[in-house]
């Protein structure tokens, strides 16, 4: 029974993130899927809380996804060759998957976003985690709590920004690169405290 459960639970999380890959997040309603997948509106809420709760599983496969690209890194003596080679591979993962990014970066946006799962939570936090361990290499002189602080400002303008790399808004500036944007953010930030702290 568990495994047949498990089962419907796969396909529809298999058919939700190819209706949100080719359609995008706004086409994700439980009527559509039950179209999509051939189950029933019931089946869907007997397998999944809501659809809040079935978005919330999409975005943890995203996260997972994106969390083996980092895996495959190879890292350079370098902090800040590092720190690049991580928002390369976001931002390329981002533009390369924009509406599941979307369905995540949508979700940030509601107000229950404090109820979202530890499961969740956790595995969002793995980013900023990596990016911090590269970023103390550089900014030893700063203590704890300044680069901690630092780092959330760089994680939460690096998110934000990525919303901003999956709309046609930006396609309107002549001369942009997409792929080069964030990383000009992430040098200018970097340099930014390296000055501000020897003043």
């Amino acid at each position: 029974m568990t495994d047949k459960k498990d089962n419907i639970r796969a396909a529809l999380l298999a058919k939700g993130r190819e209706l949100v890959s080719e359609k995008g997040p706004e086409f994700l309603t439980a009527r559509k899927l039950s179209e999509a997948s051939g189950y029933s509106v019931g089946t869907i809420y007997n397998q999944f809380a809501g659809m809040d709760d079935f978005i919330c599983a999409q975005n943890i496969q995203t996260l997972d996804e994106l969390e083996e690209r980092f895996q495959k890194i190879l890292p350079d003596s370098s902090a800040y060759k590092n720190l690049n080679r991580y928002v390369d591979v976001f931002v390329g993962f981002v533009l390369e998957h924009p509406n599941l990014w979307m369905l995540l970066y949508s979700q940030h946006l509601k107000p229950a976003v404090v109820s979202l799962p530890f499961c969740y939570r956790r595995r969002l936090a793995l980013i900023p985690r990596r990016l911090e361990k590269e970023f103390a290499k550089i900014f030893r002189q700063l203590s704890r709590g300044e680069r901690k602080l630092s780092m959330q400002v760089l994680w939460l303008s690096l998110f934000s920004l990525s919303s901003f790399l999956i709309t046609p808004g930006l396609d309107n500036f002549s001369g942009l690169s997409k792929e080069n944007i964030c990383k000009l953010l992430l040098n200018t930030y970097l340099g930014g405290l390296a000055v501000l702290k020897r003043v």
